[in-house]
C-alpha cells in the first residue's frame, strides 16, 4: 500500500510507454530498488527497514523525478500496483508496504473498507508485502541471495 497521489494530470499510452523501458532497465540493472516518493510515509516505513538492514538498494523518489508520474503509471501497468512504495529484489516485484502502513485520514470510510477489502485479498493471494515477507523471514534471505546485504547477521 501506499501513495497514489500524482500531479492529476493524464498520462499519454506515449509518454507511459516511454516510461516503461526506463523502469524495466532500472529494476534489471540493480538488485534492489525502491520506488518512492518523498512525502510518502509508507515509503518512509520501507527505507527505514532498509537502513535497519543495511540494505543497498537504488531509490527512485518518483515526486523529484521530470518523469515520475509517468513512470508511477508503468509500474501500474507492468506490476498491477499503482501505489509506492513498490520494491523490487533481483528483478522480481515484491510489492509495497503491509496494511499497518494504511492511514485513514485522506480517503472516506466506505471508500477505504472497499480498498482495504480488495487490498487485503491481493496481498494475501500475491504474498508480496515487505513487511509481511520481512515478519515472515522471507525477506533478509532474499535480499542476501541479490547481493544486497553483505552477511545474513542482519536479522532484525
Amino acid at each position: 500500500m501506499g501513495t497514489i497521489w500524482s500531479s492529476g494530470e493524464p498520462k499519454s499510452r506515449e509518454q507511459i510507454e516511454m516510461a516503461l523501458p526506463k523502469a524495466k532497465e532500472i529494476v534489471a540493472s540493480n538488485p534492489v530498488v525502491v520506488f518512492s516518493k518523498t512525502y510518502c510515509g509508507y515509503c518512509a516505513k520501507v527505507k527505514k527497514l532498509f537502513k535497519e538492514l543495511n540494505v543497498s538498494y537504488k531509490l527512485i523518489e518518483l515526486d523529484e523525478e521530470s518523469d515520475g508520474d509517468e513512470i508511477q503509471s508503468a509500474l501500474a501497468e507492468w506490476t498491477g500496483q499503482r501505489t509506492v512504495p513498490n520494491v523490487f529484489i533481483s528483478g522480481k516485484h515484491i510489492g509495497g508496504c503491509d496494511g499497518e502502513c494504511f492511514s485513514s485520514a485522506l480517503l472516506p470510510f466506505w471508500l477505504i473498507n472497499i480498498w482495504l477489502v480488495s487490498w487485503y485479498v491481493t496481498v494475501e493471494l500475491a504474498d508480496s508485502a515487505v513487511m509481511e515477507k520481512h515478519q515472515a523471514g522471507k525477506l533478509v534471505p532474499m535480499l542476501t541471495e541479490a547481493g544486497a546485504i553483505a552477511n545474513n547477521s542482519a536479522q532484525l
